[in-house]
């Protein structure tokens, strides 16, 4: 009789948890995510094929779409909840109508970016008068731009031609420009060919190139929860990275594909960004009034103000919202 007192209650118990864990399975979250292919964006594939996200009852969908000017598109249209891009780049689409804050800060370019030159110039007053391939309106021009004014110079003192950051290598390597803001892996195979050389790369202006994720006002404030585990996922994953290197690279190269989709181009890639954990964003993040974030942001609305690329004038409120980057 006690045995089978004892079974039913067990099956009971048995049965309840399988009713919670369906119920907690129907009401998880959901996030889209839209990006375009890099190396720094790794640990949020890491965490979605892990189950980190999961474990925490979301589902996250992240979507590559090589143009910001789309996925910033798509999530004006509401097909997407939000996007993982430089702090600059989205800084253009910010306006009273499109609201969306930065949550959670991914990873900086640590040697990634780069400008190509030949042997004979030593510093970017060489170069003045002389033809520079760049994107212009992407990062490339506005690390580019800090450059410049470092030295105290200007784009005025160039000549500046619009192109990919891909084509402006191709041309650099193929003798047609004397110079290219470029990223990786053309700052690797111009070195180890030996076609020029790096004058300077992005692990020389650390926290310049930060990559964040940025969620719609909307979605922020009806789902918070899922923020929450968003972040909590991507931090395990970050560790997870520390300690399971090789497993690690695997996971986020057949993950985020493309160029990287080979684990050994994606470690190679992985060694010019730094993965940015919980001190680390902390850190960049900062407060309203000091931090690195907030003087990112400043030179943001200098230099895309400069080019009329802004249309509102940007303080720290209206792009981060730290509420979750230190639970």
């Amino acid at each position: 009789m006690l045995k089978s007192l004892m079974r039913k209650a067990g099956l009971a118990v048995l049965s309840a948890a399988a009713g919670l864990s369906m119920m907690a399975s129907a009401e998880a979250g959901n996030m889209r995510l839209g990006m375009t292919t890099w190396v720094g964006y790794g640990p949020m594939f890491l965490a979605r094929d892990k189950g980190f996200f999961k474990e925490n009852g979301l589902d996250v969908e992240l979507r590559i779409i090589e143009d910001a000017s789309l996925y910033m598109a798509a999530i004006a249209a509401g097909e997407l909840d939000g996007n993982a891009s430089t702090i600059d780049e989205i800084m253009k689409y910010r306006s009273p109508e499109f609201c969306f804050k930065a949550v959670f800060a991914l990873d900086d370019s640590h040697g990634g970016d780069g400008v190509l030159v030949h042997d004979g110039v030593n510093s970017l007053k060489d170069l003045k008068g002389q033809q520079v391939g760049m994107n212009e309106g992407s990062v490339s021009q506005f690390w580019f731009n800090i450059l410049l004014t470092r030295e105290g110079m200007t784009e005025k003192d160039l000549q500046i031609t619009n192109m990919t950051a891909d084509d402006a290598a191709a041309a650099f390597i193929a003798g047609q420009i004397p110079a290219a803001v470029t990223w990786e892996p053309h700052l690797s195979l111009v070195r180890s060919k030996k076609q020029g050389k790096v004058l300077i790369d992005s692990s020389q202006t650390p926290g310049l190139i930060v990559d964040v994720v940025a969620l719609t006002c909307d979605y922020i404030q009806k789902n918070p929860k899922d923020v929450e585990a968003f972040v909590k996922g991507v931090y395990k994953a970050v560790e997870f990275i520390k300690t399971n290197p090789d497993e690690a690279h695997a996971i986020m190269a057949k993950g985020v594909g493309g160029y990287l989709e080979k684990p050994a181009d994606f470690a190679e890639a992985a060694k010019g960004v730094r993965f940015y954990d919980k001190p680390r964003n902390i850190e960049f993040f900062g407060t309203p009034d000091k931090g690195e974030a907030k003087d990112l942001m400043d030179l943001g609305n200098k230099i895309w103000g400069g080019f009329q690329k802004m249309k509102m004038t940007i303080g720290y409120g209206d792009l981060v919202d730290t509420s979750f980057i230190d639970k």
